[in-house]
């Protein structure tokens, strides 16, 4: 029986949530590609704004994953 349950729930609902960012940061940058005039201005959204977007869609799964190390470290101290 894990005593860390709570870290485990926090990191499935932060992982959730951080795919749905990313379906909407990269959803976003297809929007905003198109609304924007000109070659120039649509290269600059594919090329900067979009990976930058979706990067920090990506901080909810990051912190997803450290919980759950965190709650994996302390299984294993535990279990000493």
């Amino acid at each position: 029986m894990t005593q860390y349950g709570t870290l485990r729930m926090w990191a499935a609902f932060l992982t959730f949530f951080g795919v749905l960012s990313v379906f909407a940061a990269a959803a976003g940058t297809v929007i905003w590609a198109i609304e924007v005039d000109g070659v120039w201005e649509t290269l600059g959204v594919v090329l900067i704004g979009g990976p930058v977007s979706v990067f920090l869609a990506t901080v909810p799964i990051a912190l997803a994953q450290a919980l759950r190390a965190l709650a994996d470290v302390g299984d294993t101290v535990a279990a000493r």
